[in-house]
């Protein structure tokens, strides 16, 4: 892992916005243009590598810079934006982020010109800023060399670059090359094909904030310009040469700099550089930033990157106190769908007017850098429970996003279906360099080798990891290592991907939480390698998604559901026959007497962005002749009775019956159903019903004494099948039972409370009566 440090600085890179070539439209606003009335949409070229007249199209509208996704895109959109930037016609057209990833808003999808229209608001689209799409598929254009007959450009790119795209923090002290992440280092800019230096005349913490932001730090700290200093011209050679040796080398020589920006001026609420104000040296900048030296920045990592003994604390400390605010959904670390804590209950925000400031006070309170997106319309998938807030209008410099302005939530103002979500700038850490996969159809899949080994200087040398216990959790952390979304599924056989040379076994014991940024923070056997079969078809393997489903369980309708029902055994043969009863039944005199049954409804949705379907594909689908239906899988969700210590006294377990559509939101279609041996699954949007009065839905209570209790019910307990998060698959309610009766209430999922409401939860002393409060 040392090794890939020496390279570290090369690979931290953040991608910019350019700041060029604002372009007004050709045309005036057409009546009936999907645009605000009145207002005039801005186009510009950027990206890098590229010529002036093709690049990434960005869009100034809503007073934001955006992109435009690539989703369907034709050269009859590429025809009707070159003409809005000023070319008589387009002669192509690019995708997939071909001249870089953009920032900001996505704010046009599905684009579907006929090639005609005077405005691109004019042609077929989803909507303004209604987009399903990532700054990977950005689209861009190639516009013919051409210039429209009078058109007016005030701002053409001029032949010298001027522009910036890319910056990056270059450590200079020997030590600090190999560590990571880089805090202290020059702020450097991408020139041409190499790197140039910012003047730091005029530099404040303002723009030190903005770089770190851009970095993945929520913090700057004030840096010691005179360690970073040559020693002046009026030394003599040898003593100049003495003092640059005694500083470790900071810098090369004088002459080796190469200026680029100066009176850079943040106000320190961008999210990004070019978002400042700044002048480019023009022609011979040799004897630039005379009084002056090249910009240095140090940055305070948060919790999660923090090193050394004192940060640590600091991790440790913020962990015993519970933040009020959290991120779910994403797959990668610094991304996911906003979530706040008001009233002891976790909730939701609104994305009415959800923007980059208000999505970067979230990220740099979470610890990270500014945002690199705010993303709208459950993007991270839905949330449950009450929505908190709505209309947030940060400025920028809040510390915290309750300080920001907001409005409450009417029941008409807002549905989950628009939850915000963001992405957040995080520090480089290397990660992605000590994994790959072999052998698979395509990126997303395949065999998993690891480096191991890697010294100062030295090679890593890569490796297989053991296949035994490797599961759907392991996967996750292997998926967001390789920074290829979710698992998919973790396989522990992957003989038909022997593609290979690597066949040495070098990683065993791997077990992970599914919460690690790589699988070196997981559990694991070490250098003690413990793998029964050492063979390459027994090493672990991956097929990863970009999207996953996410299940949870309506609690309202298991309290409203409740009862219990003394059943006949002669009417229990099949429940027997598939476990759904506790042991001692067994023992009973059959068919006479009876068996007590907790029973209830469970209504499961799936609120992620990808259907739940079984692991299992149809061929291997077990047959039930008793209830003449197929499981697609053995044990689907898990139902005990618990002590409030947490003690099981009952349990009981379901088969997937039948994983289907019983019902769906509007405007979603039903896709699975049991009938005639029908494909199994949960679509997004959708929900499968199992009725309190069907077999098995219960948890046999004969034995369960009188007493105060806590009902849980788990979905997908053993993690068969993966899903964006597990933190919410699990569901509890207090129950008070008295031998012949039983109250059901307070049930909610496992993550909506607070911390001190879920103690509170579980020190419940009892009803004192039937009446609810």
């Amino acid at each position: 892992m040392g090794s890939c440090g020496t390279w570290a600085w090369q690979e931290l890179l953040v991608l910019l916005s350019s700041v060029w070539l604002w372009v007004g439209s050709s045309q005036p606003t057409p009546p009936g243009s999907t645009h605000p009335p009145g207002s005039q949409l801005k186009f510009r070229l950027a990206g890098y590598p590229r010529k002036h007249n093709e690049g990434r199209v960005e869009v100034f509208y809503n007073d934001e810079w955006g992109t435009i996704c690539d989703d369907d895109f034709t050269l009859a959109n590429a025809h009707v934006l070159c003409r809005h930037l000023g070319f008589v016609a387009a002669t192509g057209w690019a995708h997939s982020a071909k001249y870089g990833k953009g920032i900001g808003r996505i704010w046009l999808d599905n684009v579907n010109c006929a090639g005609g229209e005077k405005n691109i608001g004019d042609c077929k689209h989803r909507g303004w800023g209604n987009s399903d799409c990532s700054h990977e598929e950005d689209a861009g254009v190639i516009c013919k060399d051409e210039r429209i007959p009078g058109f007016k450009d005030s701002n053409v790119i001029e032949t010298e670059q001027s522009h910036v795209e890319e910056v990056r923090l270059r450590p200079v002290v020997a030590g600090a090359r190999r560590q990571l992440p880089v805090t202290e280092g020059i702020v450097e800019v991408r020139y041409k094909d190499g790197w140039a230096q910012i003047c730091d005349e005029g530099w404040d913490s303002q723009n030190s904030r903005v770089v770190c932001g851009m970095m993945g730090f929520p913090a700057e700290k004030k840096v010691n310009r005179n360690f970073y200093k040559l020693a002046s011209k009026s030394q003599p050679k040898q003593k100049r040469r003495e003092d640059v040796g005694s500083k470790k080398r900071l810098f090369t020589e004088r002459q080796q700099l190469n200026y680029r920006l100066h009176s850079v001026s943040c106000t320190g609420t961008e999210v990004h550089l070019s978002m400042c104000a700044f002048e480019f040296y023009r022609g011979n900048a040799s004897a630039a930033c005379g009084a002056g030296m090249p910009a240095v920045v140090s940055c305070v990592p948060g919790p999660l990157f923090a090193t050394g003994n004192a940060h640590k604390k600091k991790q440790r400390q913020q962990q015993q106190s519970q933040p009020r605010i959290r991120l779910k959904g994403g797959a990668k670390v610094g991304e996911g769908r906003v979530e706040v804590l008001k009233s002891s209950e976790w909730g939701t925000i609104c994305d009415d007017r959800w923007n980059l400031l208000s999505a970067s006070v979230v990220c740099r309170e979470l610890g990270f850098g500014s945002a690199r997106e705010a993303l709208t319309g459950a993007r991270m998938g839905q949330g449950t429970g009450p929505i908190h807030m709505n209309e947030v209008q940060c400025l920028g410099t809040e510390k915290t996003l309750w300080s920001c302005p907001f409005k409450n939530i009417t029941q008409e103002d807002c549905k989950h279906t628009e939850d915000a979500a963001i992405r957040c700038n995080i520090p480089y850490m290397g990660y992605e360099t000590l994994i790959r996969l072999s052998g698979g159809r395509s990126r997303f899949e395949g065999r998993v080798e690891v480096a191991v080994g890697a010294g100062d200087g030295d090679q890593p040398r890569w490796g297989l990891v053991c296949g035994e216990g490797w599961g759907t959790l392991e996967a996750m952390v292997a998926c967001r290592q390789l920074g290829l979304g979710f698992a998919n599924h973790g396989l522990q056989e992957t003989w038909y991907w022997d593609a290979s040379n690597v066949t040495e076994m070098v990683l065993s014991g791997v077990k992970c939480a599914g919460h690690e940024m790589s699988l070196s923070h997981c559990q694991h056997h070490g250098t003690s390698l413990n793998c029964r079969n050492t063979g390459t078809r027994f090493a672990a393997g991956v097929i990863c998604s970009e999207t996953a489903s996410d299940l949870l369980l309506h609690a309202p309708l298991v309290q409203e559901t409740a009862y219990i029902e003394d059943r006949p055994l002669h009417m229990l043969y099949c429940a027997a026959e598939e476990n759904c009863l506790s042991s001692s039944a067994r023992l009973a005199n059959w068919p006479y007497g009876h068996r007590r049954l907790l029973r209830f409804s469970s209504q499961i949705h799936n609120n992620g962005r990808a259907d739940f379907r079984p692991k299992a594909g149809r061929h291997s689908w077990v047959w039930h002749e008793c209830h003449r239906h197929y499981h697609s899988m053995d044990i689907f969700t898990h139902y005990d009775i618990l002590t409030p210590n947490g003690t099981k006294v009952a349990e009981g377990h379901k088969a997937s019956f039948c994983l289907e559509d019983t019902e769906c939101e509007e405007d979603v279609a039903k896709r699975y159903e049991c009938a005639n041996f029908g494909e199994q699954g949960i679509t997004v949007g959708c929900w499968d019903l199992y009725r309190h009065d069907i077999d098995c839905q219960w948890i046999d209570i004969t034995d369960v004494k009188p007493g105060n209790y806590i009902l849980q019910v788990v979905i997908n307990p053993n993690f068969e099948v993966a899903e964006s998060d597990f933190t919410n698959n699990a569901m509890k309610c207090n129950c008070k039972y008295d031998g012949h009766r039983i109250w059901v209430h307070s049930c909610h999922i496992g993550d909506a409370l607070s911390e001190e409401a879920n103690k509170r939860f579980e020190q419940y002393p009892g009803q004192l009566n039937n009446q609810i409060s």
